[in-house]
């Protein structure tokens, strides 16, 4: 049987491939080990696929129709942007396992939208390039949720949808080692007054949940919470509480960096989730 066997948090900041050169050279290496170290993870974890839960910016999809989630079973590739210093690639889908996903969610009351050709953008592309594509022969099921633009997916959806996945992962009759990440970053105000603000008292709070792995206090972080004190941008939190629900057991995180960097106008965080013994 399938089984996911471990679980990731990740940035997934444009800033990281776009501009690096911008942010002090101690926290971009900082930031690199630990994209490193994830990588060595996996292959340690002898993991094949990638469910990468990640979300739009009005990049992929525009204003003119925004799922709640939607999930890629078909051909996908990316980035989108032009500007990410990312040549656009394919990207390796798990489609039967992907379609599984799809159908298992239907028959328990998850519309899913569906995208059979998927360009995505680096909400989702980032965490690929730097966690997945180093890793031969990973294959990826993209993930969107509605947690970069209004109207937001409802954070006991997210964990709903996350518990889901687990178990329609754990119900597929392969022998797919499964890897899950949530991507986004901490706190950031995007196209504010406050660009560049980060509040590390606030990220030191959510990582602080995510070592304990406490699912359900990010649960119960308000948006209007999270709007004061972590920006619009850290809304994105609903794909680490998707990650961390779609876990198979009790987690518990373990911070492989923060760093709190206004010049990539958010604060990184990047830990691993491990299953509990």
């Amino acid at each position: 049987m399938a089984q996911i066997v471990g679980g990731f948090i990740m940035p997934h900041d444009p800033l990281i491939t776009g501009n690096p050169e911008i942010a002090d050279p101690a926290q971009v290496a900082a930031v690199e080990a630990a994209f490193a170290r994830v990588v060595e993870r996996v292959k340690a974890l002898k993991a094949d696929t990638a469910i990468v839960i990640g979300d739009d910016h009005f990049t992929m999809f525009g204003p003119h129709c925004l799922p709640p989630y939607l999930i890629g079973i078909g051909d996908v590739e990316g980035p989108e942007e032009s500007w990410l210093r990312i040549e656009r690639y394919t990207v390796p889908n798990n489609t039967a396992l992907a379609e599984h996903i799809m159908n298992f969610g239907f028959d328990r009351g998850f519309d899913w939208a569906v995208a059979k050709s998927l360009v995505v953008d680096h909400g989702t592309m980032i965490p690929i390039h730097k966690a997945v594509t180093p890793v031969p022969g990973m294959r990826t099921i993209p993930i969107y949720t509605a947690a970069g633009v209004t109207p937001l997916l409802r954070t006991k959806r997210a964990k709903e949808l996350g518990q889901m996945i687990g178990a329609a992962v754990a119900a597929f009759p392969g022998d797919d080692r499964v890897v899950v990440y949530g991507t986004g970053g901490i706190s950031h105000w995007v196209g504010t007054a406050e660009m560049g603000r980060v509040n590390t008292d606030f990220d030191r709070l959510v990582l602080g949940m995510v070592e304990r792995g406490d699912v359900d206090g990010l649960v119960n972080l308000s948006d209007e919470y999270v709007l004061e004190h972590g920006g619009n941008g850290a809304l994105e939190i609903r794909n680490w509480i998707v990650a961390m629900a779609a876990m198979p057991a009790t987690v518990r995180g373990e911070l492989f960096c923060y760093e709190p960097m206004p010049p990539w106008i958010t604060g990184i965080g990047i830990a691993e989730l491990n299953l509990a013994a």
